[in-house]
């Protein structure tokens, strides 16, 4: 199984219309997303003309406050889930690179 599958059975995801209405792979995320040591990625891909870019949202709860970094990168991909899939790499690599120090 690649990665857009295990995508698809990790947020029950299933094909539905996008925004132009065609079809469009469209992966279902929990509002729990996606946890890697202790932060939550949260793949929000952006559709831009035909292609999708990678983007997301990293949060982690600190003393009851949740702290976000957005991100968004150049990247496109022809497909939703594929997008969400690199959104979750981009993710690690910068919770790896930069922990707590994206929030400030």
């Amino acid at each position: 199984m690649g990665i857009g599958g295990f995508l698809k059975g990790l947020f029950g995801g299933g094909r539905e219309a996008d925004e132009e209405g065609g079809e469009g792979d469209a992966p279902r995320i929990g509002p729990e997303g996606v946890e890697y040591k202790g932060y939550r990625i949260h793949p929000t891909a952006n559709k831009q003309g035909g292609h999708w870019l990678t983007a997301g949202v990293i949060r982690k709860d600190f003393a009851g406050v949740t702290k976000e970094h957005a991100f968004i990168r150049a990247d496109t991909h022809s497909t939703r889930d594929d997008a969400a899939a690199m959104a979750v790499e981009k993710g690690k690599r910068i919770i790896d690179e930069r922990g707590d120090k994206m929030f400030g």
